[in-house]
């Protein structure tokens, strides 16, 4: 049961008001960009464009659709693996990254695509990505508190989380003109002390009391292999999705292709060798094994070679191991930081390594391996930045780094206070990691198997057609 207060806020309340309010935002602010518009064929006239090819939906559009299943698929069901929260693991995400979405775009509209002329914001299908990139951050953060908050918090924890982000990203990549295209730091790394920071400032003494529920059973494990496999596979396409039509892109699926190959391997060779059987350990393989895109995002589109990838996703998927093998223990004991899915081992610290990363080989780009034109298009050396050298620009991506976390600390802790205050109906220390709390649940027992089989039919159907 929640905790009882004088004054509850309701989720329903939250939900109608809110979508009304969202209602009335874009109705004032938001409007379709040049290349969704009807007037799309005298924008192609005027530009010399000779066919729809050209437009950009043809260029983002298959990213977004793997960006989209990664963020209700990929990171919903890999919240399944607790016992009895499964619905409010994939539930609850579906809710705040639905939620999350649309205020994404008024507030990362506000910040770049704010159209002078009218006070209108553009959009156009990358604001749908940067959407989706924007939400998966509240998404990571969701994850260190998963079990122990309401929905009402989470969608708290989401509207102050894009705001945050809008702020942070507007600073790393327009003010620093620092390069993360796959968001080790604006998304992983942020995201990630964030969530760490609330979870510390909600700090629950008495959480034993459901420790029992704080396990995994063989089945819950499967369901979250599932979102493991999905965000494997389409990681590429997060980490290329924004980047630069061409070989940036190109660079960036190459890059994460071989850095999440090399973590897998380091993570089942890590897991076995950490366990007196030799036997391996499903958390690892669940989550360890990502660290390497992760940590690939802000370097995916540089010159860092094939063998560097490999390089990036050995090392990332080593941290992420053996963080879950003793940093975690060491953060809900000594810190008193209970992070539920171990955020800090997959997001935060190959989030950081990511940003060293970027940071060095920005900073040792040259000429002979980018080329002249190469070099700039690579790093934008346009405008007010024309004349900056790479090492300059090494030193502007680990300024970035810094600001993402300090966004991610400060942020968390003021968002956590806010959190702790007895009216968001959270549950009680002995009714966390439950459904039962939030959710009408039936349970037929022995049809998991015949539930599995059926949602990986409809979810490989829906890829084929």
């Amino acid at each position: 049961m929640a905790k009882n207060t004088n004054i509850r806020i309701s989720l329903p309340a939250v939900c109608f008001v809110w979508q009304i309010a969202m209602i009335i935002l874009f109705g004032v602010f938001i409007r379709y960009d040049e290349e969704s518009d009807t007037h799309w064929i005298e924008h192609r006239r005027k530009k010399n464009i000779s066919t729809n090819l050209e437009n950009d939906f043809y260029y983002r559009y298959p990213s977004f659709q793997d960006v989209h299943v990664m963020i209700f698929v990929g990171f919903g069901f890999l919240m399944t693996f607790l016992k009895r929260y499964s619905f409010g693991g994939v539930g609850f995400n579906f809710l705040i990254a639905a939620f999350g979405i649309q205020w994404a775009l008024l507030m990362q509209g506000w910040f770049h695509h704010l159209d002078e002329n009218d006070w209108k914001i553009k959009i156009g299908v990358e604001n749908l990505i940067n959407a989706d990139f924007c939400v998966a951050s509240c998404l990571i953060a969701y994850g260190a508190c998963l079990g122990k908050v309401s929905p009402v918090q989470l969608m708290v924890l989401t509207l102050f989380g894009v705001t945050l982000f809008a702020v942070e990203e507007y600073i790393i990549l327009e003010l620093l003109h620092a390069k993360d295209a796959g968001g080790s730091m604006v998304i992983h790394t942020f995201g990630a002390y964030y969530g760490l920071t609330i979870s510390w400032v909600l700090y629950r003494p008495l959480l034993s009391q459901s420790r029992h529920l704080q396990g995994s059973v063989y089945h819950s494990d499967v369901f979250a292999m599932i979102g493991t496999l999905f965000l494997w596979m389409y990681w590429p396409s997060f980490n290329s999705a924004i980047a630069d039509h061409g070989d940036g892109q190109h660079r960036a699926v190459i890059n994460t292709y071989l850095a999440l190959a090399s973590s897998v391997l380091t993570t089942f060779a890590i897991s076995s060798i950490s366990q007196n059987n030799g036997k391996l350990d499903m958390v690892h393989i669940q989550n360890a094994t990502l660290a390497g895109g992760v940590a690939m995002g802000t370097a995916s589109e540089f010159m860092i070679t094939p063998y560097g990838s490999l390089i990036v996703g050995f090392c990332s998927g080593i941290v992420s191991t053996f963080g879950y093998l003793f940093l975690t223990p060491f953060m809900e004991k000594t810190l008193k930081i209970q992070d539920t899915c171990g955020i800090h081992n997959l997001h935060a610290m190959p989030g950081v390594i990511g940003g060293i990363v970027g940071a060095i080989t920005a900073a040792s780009a040259s000429e002979s391996v980018y080329g002249q034109e190469g070099l700039i298009n690579t790093f934008d050396f346009k405008d007010a930045v024309a004349n900056r050298t790479v090492n300059i620009q090494g030193g502007y991506q680990a300024a970035g780094l810094f600001v993402a976390i300090a966004f991610g600390l400060v942020g968390g802790a003021l968002v956590g206070g806010i959190l702790k205050l007895p009216i968001w109906g959270d549950p009680a220390d002995a009714n966390c990691f439950d459904d039962d709390v939030y959710w009408e649940v039936v349970v037929l027992k022995g049809s998991y198997d015949a539930i599995l089989k059926i949602i990986i039919l409809c979810i490989w159907c829906n890829r084929i057609c």
